[in-house]
């Protein structure tokens, strides 16, 4: 029994079996930890000789201290006299959204969505604690209106919910409004409405004739004296210990393939084939995928050591990179790079793609693009064949880069400040 942290909650891994976990702080408040590796919070208690358990949401959605803080009223509750369970049965047909946030990110919800992508859970987990909940939690769900969402959407577009926020010993969460976001956040509130359809909860989801806004386009690709300055300063960064070498690998894989940053950053061993010069990745953003590696990849994974089960591995615990934003705003600003976002390294490789002569069609292909729209954004721009592709726009971009794409080839690495 210890005090539930956010480091001992995350510590918690599934085992195959249902467990709990107890406050030794608070008795009675708890986490339960699913087979399936999903983490609630609950309290226990006693109503006569039956023991009851009432769960106040998922992590996730809830901070240690905050499902604390809902714990101990719940619990007070109780030795009032009280009985939560019975309650929220009672008014099981008044939902408030918070309450139907509980049961959409909880087991039941993910249930019922099997196939939904964990980075998906994830978006849709911050969008419900960061502007959702703040904004309507306190709603009866089946009472909710399009007018109500529509109004909600400009809320959140306003920065009604902005907020920068402490969310670890060195970490910060810094919200924002914006068009874009208030859309991703209606687009949320949205599943988990129709999850609640789903469950018969209430008979229709008002947000599905909502408008959702349009977020500015930001994609802004690098040009080639960008290109070589970034590798310039990735190695100057490497050698003065600013940059690890997995940060810097991850940033030049993201160029040289168009990958997402997911593919690369959790990118295992057992997934590269140098030999067949492809990544074979099991899931990804559009399921299973094969990304084509162009040579000059291939020669920056070759020389990366094997000393973990990932191949960029972090430096502070047994899993992958993390913090790559991070590491990425330092070194776009150390080199003088001005509005380019990681994923604009993506936009980098294809906008290059369609500009060496590639079709959209392979490019598309590419970068594993599943609807032929979405690579319509690169018109603009002056199997075997998506390879040949990938190489020649690798070549490109290596050339820049002064990595030379051969196996026995080296990195040239500046040893001055750039100017």
């Amino acid at each position: 029994m210890a005090r539930l942290t956010k480091r001992t909650v995350d510590a918690a891994k599934p085992d195959g079996r249902d467990y709990f976990l107890w406050d030794e702080d608070l008795p009675g408040f708890g986490l339960r930890v699913f087979a399936s590796g999903a983490k609630s919070y609950l309290i226990q208690y006693r109503v006569g000789r039956t023991v009851r358990r009432f769960t106040i949401g998922p992590h996730g959605a809830f901070t240690p201290d905050e499902a604390r803080s809902r714990a101990a009223k719940l619990l007070q509750t109780v030795r009032d006299g009280g009985d939560p369970s019975a309650e929220k049965k009672d008014r099981l047909k008044a939902e408030t959204v918070a309450e139907l946030a509980d049961l959409y990110l909880g087991p039941d919800g993910r249930a019922a969505r099997p196939r939904k992508k964990e980075s998906s859970w994830t978006q849709d987990t911050s969008c419900i604690r960061r502007h959702i909940l703040p904004l309507l939690g306190r709603k009866v769900a089946r009472n909710l209106t399009a007018e109500d969402i529509e109004r909600f959407q400009a809320d959140v577009a306003a920065g009604k919910t902005a907020t920068d926020e402490k969310t670890g010993f060195r970490g910060r969460a810094i919200v924002k409004g914006g068009k874009g976001v208030a859309a991703r956040a209606v687009s949320s509130l949205s599943a988990m409405l129709a999850y609640g359809v789903s469950r018969k909860l209430f008979a229709t989801n008002p947000a599905q004739g909502v408008v959702l806004y349009k977020g500015e386009k930001k994609e802004r690709p690098l040009g080639p004296s960008e290109v070589a300055t970034l590798a310039r300063g990735l190695a100057i960064l490497e050698d003065l210990g600013m940059v690890s070498p997995s940060m810097a690998a991850a940033i030049k894989l993201l160029l040289l393939t168009g990958a997402r940053k997911g593919e690369i950053t959790n990118l295992r061993w057992e997934y590269v084939d140098l030999e067949g010069g492809r990544l074979n990745l099991p899931d990804s953003k559009t399921g299973a995928k094969v990304i084509p590696l162009p040579a000059a990849a291939a020669r920056i994974i070759a020389d990366l050591p094997r000393r973990s089960e990932w191949v960029l591995p972090s430096t502070r615990s047994d899993g992958p990179i993390v913090g790559l934003q991070k590491t990425w705003e330092m070194t776009r600003e150390w080199c003088g790079i001005d509005a380019v976002r990681l994923h604009d390294l993506r936009h980098s490789f294809a906008t290059y793609a369609v500009s060496d002569g590639a079709s959209l069609y392979l490019v598309g292909k590419a970068l594993g693009h599943k609807q032929s729209r979405t690579t319509e954004r690169y018109a603009h721009v002056a199997d075997d064949p998506v390879k040949a592709v990938m190489d020649r726009t690798a070549d490109h971009l290596a050339a820049l880069m002064e990595i030379d794409a051969n196996l026995g080839g080296e990195v040239i690495k500046m040893t001055k400040r750039l100017k």
